[in-house]
């Protein structure tokens, strides 16, 4: 596990902040979504690979997804969905 060096206060609703530069490293933007994991002792982030719940198709830049109950949908899934 690489230290790097940054520390940061948790406040009183257990909110911190991440740095911007760990952010602009590993590409997480507002409103991505995080997984969270216990390992021992320590608490692991990752950033969550958005899929389509449907043919679980993943998101890229090229193609966003329509977002419906908290579910991500993509664009040719929804397209079959209509011509039902």
């Amino acid at each position: 596990m690489e230290n790097t060096g940054m520390f940061r206060r948790v406040d009183s609703l257990g909110r911190f902040v991440l740095p911007k530069e760990l952010r602009k490293t590993l590409n997480i933007n507002q409103d991505d979504c995080l997984q969270i994991f216990l390992e021992g002792d320590s608490v692991i982030l990752r950033k969550s690979e958005q899929k389509c719940v449907i043919c679980n198709k993943t998101e890229n830049e090229n193609e966003s997804f329509l977002t419906l109950d908290n579910k991500k949908i993509c664009k040719e899934c929804l397209q079959k969905i209509k011509s039902l």
